[in-house]
């Protein structure tokens, strides 16, 4: 099989320094990144602050206009806009769903200010199959300054997401181990 149409599997390992952060691994890649701040769980709950510990496809990309602009993905992209958000209310029906800003029910813009999201990749985790109260808004996403914790998503730096960028398809799983 040819290189090019094998699947990618980018592993996220937790550091043995830090349960808050782990290494990600993706061929010859070896990255540090952050983790949620309760470090990675089996049983992810909404609002909980831990990474989930399982196999997640990847779906696509979302960026911010005029940010990262070396960055190419093989990965479907949205250009985000100010009303670009992402419903993280467990018994709303748009519950971990891209929505539309301003919304009646909860959810978080996709255009911070922190730049956390000015590119990221959504993973399958409690979207294809949905259960209320499961978890939203998991994303591979650039890191703070210090690779601080992240709500429960992977956050890498942004000069490491360049340079992963090119390896992210929708061939590729994000696989974080327990």
């Amino acid at each position: 099989m040819q290189k090019h149409l094998m699947s990618q599997v980018i592993t996220v390992r937790r550091s043995p320094l830090s349960p808050l952060r782990g290494i990600l691994r993706a061929g010859p890649l070896s990255l540090p990144c952050a983790l949620g701040r309760s470090g990675t769980t089996i049983f992810k709950r909404e609002g909980d602050g831990a990474t989930p510990a399982a196999s997640m496809p990847l779906l696509s990309a979302f960026r911010r206009p005029g940010r990262m602009t070396r960055l190419a993905p093989r990965l479907p992209v949205l250009w985000t806009r100010p009303t670009d958000g992402w419903c993280d209310a467990p018994r709303h029906a748009a519950y971990n769903r891209h929505v539309r800003l301003p919304f009646p029910a909860s959810a978080e813009t996709l255009q911070r200010r922190d730049r956390l999201y000015d590119f990221g990749v959504v993973l399958d985790f409690n979207l294809t199959r949905r259960q209320r109260g499961g978890g939203s808004a998991i994303f591979l996403h650039v890191a703070r300054a210090g690779l601080g914790p992240t709500q429960g998503c992977v956050a890498l730096l942004p000069a490491d997401m360049e340079r992963l960028a090119p390896v992210l398809s929708r061939r590729s799983r994000l696989r974080v181990l327990r």
